[in-house]
């Protein structure tokens, strides 16, 4: 079974693409609170320029008298990431900066995770913590995490493919930019036209860099992952927490409908299943764009059964989706576990010719999926369990 699935990661690794600045940058404006500025494609809200919000950084900034900013990585809604140059140990490193006053436990996480006893595998996905500090200016104080960078984004899901340290660490600046393309920079300006005087707002912005290149020409030994943005991750063993951050298509029920009992290492395994899912397959097992609330539990039902009595009780929304007897209104198409699975794993290998599940390994995938995916966490399997699946190990 084992050998089905690194077949089928063969075979999705000829495709791979990584993202490139494929947009040029378009200017519209948009609504803040203080002067409006005009918008530029592909960079971070340009309001977030203020006090307690992003800190402004152009090129050839040093930081801590040791890091050189020679190109931008990308930008979130808490942070903007840069790449830059050790002085001190010539190497290249991405410095993350977060909004000012914002308390992060990201360098936590990872710290924790390097040290795993069991890290055989953290050295290779979770970036190294290199150094963190603090860094103050016009918009406030700072928290600054370096570490190991990346070269680009595979997945949408902070998934990125690591760059060759050592070979790239060789490189000049220059020779970075010859290589990779020169920082693609554009001008803040105000939609009145009147100058910029704050120091809150830097005087460019800039598009992400793109350090990939053709997925025909990443070798095997160079494509190695790197998990990123672990900044809402959490130990349930050590911090009680209600409310999840996970995206809806792949976050458990309990969140909504048991708000008061905190978040367990169960929640994680019903995100774990959906993401088992969406890597054997071409898409998520919740295939709903820009989902609602209600739309996420209907799906939920057509694929899994009933919630348990309580949840379909308290549930509000079931009536425009279902009828007394649990059936689903009229002229709604439910799409069952079977179909999905069709669907989304079996069908798109059987079109292009790559191997499918035999029915003795799709009943234990589908058997693993159905018992991760259960309604109530105390229902669901632990991660030893999942390992001790039989289509985990046969």
């Amino acid at each position: 079974m084992r050998s089905l699935a690194c077949h089928f990661v063969k075979k999705q690794s000829q495709g791979l693409q990584c993202f490139a600045r494929t947009l040029r940058p378009f200017r519209r404006t948009i609504a803040t609170d203080g002067p409006l500025y005009e918008h530029i494609n592909v960079v971070e809200r340009l309001d977030g320029y203020r006090p307690g919000g992003y800190h402004p950084v152009q090129l050839n900034d040093k930081l801590q008298e040791r890091y050189s900013i020679i190109e931008k990585l990308g930008y979130g809604s808490y942070s903007t990431i840069w790449l830059a140059r050790d002085e001190k140990l010539s190497r290249y490193v991405a410095v993350k900066i977060g909004i000012a006053n914002h308390s992060s436990k990201e360098a936590q996480v990872l710290e924790q995770l390097s040290a795993c006893p069991t890290n055989d595998w953290s050295d290779r996905l979770i970036p190294l913590v290199l150094d963190r500090f603090e860094l103050t200016g016009p918009n406030g104080t700072h928290s600054c995490l370096v570490t190991t960078p990346a070269r680009c984004n595979i997945h949408l899901g902070n998934l990125l493919l690591q760059l060759p340290g050592k070979d790239i660490d060789k490189l000049t600046v220059n020779e970075l930019y010859k290589k990779y393309g020169d920082p693609e920079a554009e001008p803040v300006v105000r939609v009145d036209k009147q100058p910029i005087t704050s120091l809150s707002v830097p005087a460019y912005a800039y598009t992400p860099a793109w350090l990939g290149k053709p997925a025909e020409e990443v070798t095997l030994s160079e494509a190695k992952l790197m998990l990123t943005d672990l900044g809402t991750a959490f130990s349930p063993a050590h911090e009680t927490r209600l409310q999840s951050f996970t995206p809806r298509k792949t976050r458990p029920p309990e969140p909504r409908f048991d708000p008061t009992t905190p978040l367990s290492y169960a929640s994680d395994i019903w995100s774990l299943g959906c993401i088992i899912w969406e890597i054997l397959g071409v898409r998520p097992f919740l295939d709903i764009f820009l989902p609602e609330l209600d739309d996420v539990t209907a799906n939920q039902i057509d694929a899994l059964g009933p919630l348990p009595d309580e949840w379909w009780d308290a549930w509000d929304g079931k009536w425009k989706r279902f009828v007394a007897n649990g059936q689903p209104t009229e002229g709604r198409q439910p799409w069952t576990f079977d179909q999905r699975f069709e669907d989304a794993i079996q069908g798109p290998r059987r079109r292009r010719k790559w191997d499918t599940m035999d029915e003795r390994e799709s009943k234990a995938f589908c058997e693993l999926i159905k018992d991760i995916l259960k309604f109530r966490p105390g229902e669901r399997p632990t991660a030893e369990d999942i390992l001790r699946s039989q289509w985990m190990t046969e």
